[in-house]
């Protein structure tokens, strides 16, 4: 049985909005969801750099946690 992980890209856009990004992984094979706009896809990799460009491009959320 294949073991399944899960982690999350967060930013904020402008107006100070969280978005996030689940990055899901099952054995090889990794799924990335946006949660705000449903947008998916597969990546098998670098899908967490995948996430953060999908939030920069289409959400404009840029800042991470610590700050821009």
């Amino acid at each position: 049985m294949s073991e399944i992980n899960t982690s999350e890209v967060s930013r904020w856009d402008q107006h100070g909005r969280e978005h996030v990004v689940r990055v899901r992984r099952a054995g090889s094979r990794r799924t990335i969801r946006c949660d705000p706009c449903g947008w998916r896809r597969g990546a098998q990799f670098l899908p967490r750099l995948k996430a953060e460009e999908h939030l920069a491009q289409a959400h404009r959320a840029t800042m991470g946690p610590a700050g821009p």
